[in-house]
């Protein structure tokens, strides 16, 4: 046993947010894998987690006047936040050895917990211009540029883990995006598949077959030569195309969903494996602001490290809880009528909207029928805030912000609207703190979690949104919040799905929403209190690692 606990877990990620300036992450994933890892901090499990440099960031968003989004370099300078490691290692890419070093961040816990975070760098003295820049922009270039990076993170990765001297009991896979780093453990167990997949562990977070990444079969052999025999390849990855999903399934023993609704739908779309659900949390304190810190530091001592404790909520004084979101919102409000030189009213109904800038994501929902939405406005004053990036080529996620400008415009005389530019985690940390409803319009069944709604709950902010990923589990009408449509087990055409949405959107935000706010402020405040003891206490990254350990590492 004793060994056993010197061994580590290695946590593989494309992306990873561990702070604002670091920019190593583009969205959801990427603060999913940080706040992973400061919970293994703060319980002291013993985890390493490996990443990318990405030293030119994802992107910097500018947004003109109609909306359009202008993406500039993101750079920042890793020596500031990390120490570069002597030890380098080598990977053969395109029949070239490309030279690999690493940035090494220590994340300390308050608890005296270390988690230790690589981040691999091709940018080294001796490679080509070319892959000089292989970890410079996260997400960026095409299929081949992507190609190289997963490369990197794989087979680079346990490289160079072995190179520090760790000694590794399990992998953990989070997304597809690292899976090479199972076919550099095949050819090191001697094409053992058992052993391979007895070491290995993989999160999927995707629910729709576009978003798993596929490379065809001649570019692999270009860029990672034949290593693994491609007879081998196909049966693991897939005939027609290498699937790094599949690749991972077929090299992992234990797969889990990050809801219980994704476990399903990962199930459908890869029948015959077996797949589990550990529904995803988020690290408590850091998204928690910081007068709610006070509330529970003075009530729930010792709520930080087991943020279980907030199911006790009801000791919280109804008017300090209050008080506690007046002054969150304040900030904000201060904050958005600075940068956007706005005149929201800290008064006002205020809505909360953010999370990547794409289709499926419906941000403009709630401008399906404008006029009913100057309807409610007029009988009780709403405003809404907006943020979010869209991919570089995700055309029709930069079409949709600009329809949202266009609804600004169009609004302006009756109901005050923003949309903030360039999202990112101190945005993120004031908007889930500071509005008072958390809007969230996915088209059913593609969001596989979310996570967004769980840090507004921490904050006793209340949730407003379609079911599905995690809300599915944590939704009790009019106790923790709102649904919008029907439910997931209800079959109903698209037509009537989208009808039903709208209808629910307007009608509640009318009759229920606005009123409550307005004129039952018990009421209001009894539901920020259920979001905070039926939903805080639960869905957190420390009962989700405690999960991961006890099924899946130990």
């Amino acid at each position: 046993m004793q060994n056993r606990l010197k061994q580590k877990v290695a946590y593989f990620s494309m992306e990873i947010a561990l702070e604002n300036d670091i920019h190593t992450y583009s969205g959801g994933l990427g603060v999913l894998a940080g706040d992973t890892i400061r919970s293994c901090a703060d319980l002291k499990l013993p985890l390493v987690g490996v990443s990318l440099a990405s030293k030119k960031g994802y992107f910097r968003q500018e947004l003109t006047p109609e909306g359009k989004q202008i993406e500039h370099e993101d750079p920042w300078n890793p020596s500031k936040f990390m120490q570069l490691l002597p030890e380098e290692v080598t990977v053969q890419i395109q029949a070239r050895e490309v030279h690999v070093k690493a940035w090494l961040y220590n994340l300390v816990s308050q608890t005296g917990g270390v988690v230790p975070v690589y981040f691999l760098d091709t940018d080294v003295e001796g490679n080509s211009g070319e892959d000089r820049e292989i970890t410079s922009f996260l997400y960026g270039g095409d299929e081949r540029y992507r190609l190289k990076q997963e490369i990197i993170l794989g087979i680079g990765g346990v490289r160079m883990l072995e190179k520090v001297g760790i000694e590794i009991r399990k992998y953990h896979l989070n997304e597809g995006h690292s899976s090479f780093l199972a076919l550099e453990l095949l050819l090191r167990k001697g094409m053992d598949l058992a052993k391979v997949r007895d070491s290995c562990i993989f999160t999927t977070h995707t629910p729709v077959e576009a978003g798993h990444d596929k490379f065809s079969y001649d570019l692999v052999k270009e860029v990672l030569g034949d290593a693994v025999p491609m007879d081998i390849l196909k049966n693991l990855g897939g005939n027609e195309q290498l699937n790094m999903t599949l690749l991972a399934l077929n090299l992992s023993n234990y797969v889990n969903g990050v809801a219980k609704r994704h476990r399903d739908s990962s199930r459908t779309m890869f029948p015959g494996y077996e797949i589990h659900a550990i529904t995803n949390g988020i690290h408590a304190y850091t998204w928690t602001c910081e007068s709610f810190r006070r509330l529970y530091d003075k009530y729930l001592p010792g709520w930080a490290n087991e943020p279980n404790l907030l199911v006790r909520v009801d000791v919280v004084p109804a008017e300090e809880i209050w008080q506690a979101h007046r002054e969150a919102k304040k900030r904000l409000i201060d904050y958005v009528n600075t940068a956007a030189n706005s005149r929201m009213d800290c008064d006002a109904l205020t809505i909360g909207f953010a999370r990547r800038a794409t289709e499926y994501k419906r941000a403009n929902l709630l401008f399906s029928d404008a006029e009913k939405l100057k309807k409610i406005n007029r009988k009780s004053p709403v405003q809404i805030i907006f943020a979010g990036k869209a991919h570089p080529r995700d055309y029709s996620g930069k079409r949709l912000i600009e329809q949202i400008f266009s609804y600004i415009e169009r609004l302006k005389d009756e109901v005050k609207i923003v949309y903030l530019e360039n999202y990112d985690m101190n945005t993120a940390a004031m908007l889930v703190a500071g509005v008072d409803v958390w809007l969230n319009t996915p088209l059913p069944p593609q969001e596989a979690s979310g996570t967004s709604g769980m840090k507004a709950a921490h904050n006793g902010v209340i949730n407003f949104s379609v079911l599905d990923g995690w809300w599915i589990e944590g939704w009790m009408e009019g106790t923790t919040g709102w649904s919008i449509g029907p439910h997931p087990e209800e079959h109903v055409t698209l037509e009537e799905r989208n009808k039903r949405e709208i209808d629910d959107l307007y009608n509640k935000l009318e009759y229920i929403i606005a009123p409550t706010f307005y004129t039952k402020r018990d009421e209001w405040v009894k539901t920020m209190r259920n979001s905070i003891g039926k939903i805080a206490y639960y869905f957190n990254s420390h009962r989700m690692m405690r999960r991961y350990v006890t099924e899946a590492y130990f």
